[in-house]
């Protein structure tokens, strides 16, 4: 399962890249407006920094404007995915820009046929968004396992993006439902590193160690 850094904070994209975890990154207006930074150059540095998908988001919610600031976005850099809303005029533009070469990630997804929809409309990601589905008393994870199966019964190329991640159960979650990729915040990146017994025995290891008064250097 891919993993994509959920952020627009350039000095959190710089200092994870290297790790090899980073295969893409997901931005949104909230995340661009909490930058601080004006859109376009922030997706531009971003796409220099990464080589996977970057996800920039359109502003607009009528079909005209949303396909004018899609395909300006898109020309961006190669490894733009716009990102439209999924509604009616966000799938009109997804299979618009789809058609034209462009990569689509298909966001706010809620529902099982709201998925089904953006598959046929050529979306290369969807975007159920589970935490928000919890938060309401839904089963979020749940969503994607019904996603996960319509889109193999039919062969179907769109990408299940697991987005609103809120812990490390909903990435695990996900790549035993065979998602293809869970976009994650930088601090669920951090958290997947951890764990109290890692802690403990590397602390029993270094104790033993010491006592040996060796040293490898």
């Amino acid at each position: 399962m891919k993993l994509f850094l959920d952020t627009a904070n350039i000095d959190e994209i710089k200092a994870l890249n290297n790790t090899g975890f980073v295969d893409g990154v997901t931005t949104n207006p909230s995340l661009i407006a909490k930058s601080g930074r004006d859109l376009m150059e922030t997706i531009a540095e971003i796409c220099d920094l990464v080589d996977g998908p970057v996800s920039a988001e359109v502003t607009a919610t009528d079909a005209e404007t949303m396909l004018k600031e899609g395909q300006k976005l898109a020309k961006i850099a190669d490894n733009v995915a716009v990102k439209v809303p999924l509604t009616e005029a966000g799938l009109l533009v997804c299979k618009a820009l789809s058609d034209q070469g462009t990569m689509v990630n298909v966001t706010l997804c809620f529902s099982t046929a709201q998925a089904l929809l953006a598959a046929k409309a050529g979306a290369k990601f969807i975007s159920p968004f589970v935490g928000r589905l919890d938060d309401i008393g839904s089963n979020g994870m749940g969503l994607i396992e019904e996603i996960v199966t319509i889109y193999a019964n039919y062969d179907m190329r769109t990408e299940v993006l697991v987005a609103s991640v809120r812990g490390v159960q909903h990435v695990v979650d996900a790549a035993l439902m065979g998602a293809d990729v869970a976009t994650v915040p930088p601090q669920v990146i951090s958290a997947m590193f951890k764990h109290p017994l890692t802690d403990k025995g590397l602390a029993a290891f270094m104790s033993d160690w010491e006592k040996t008064g060796q040293s490898i250097l």
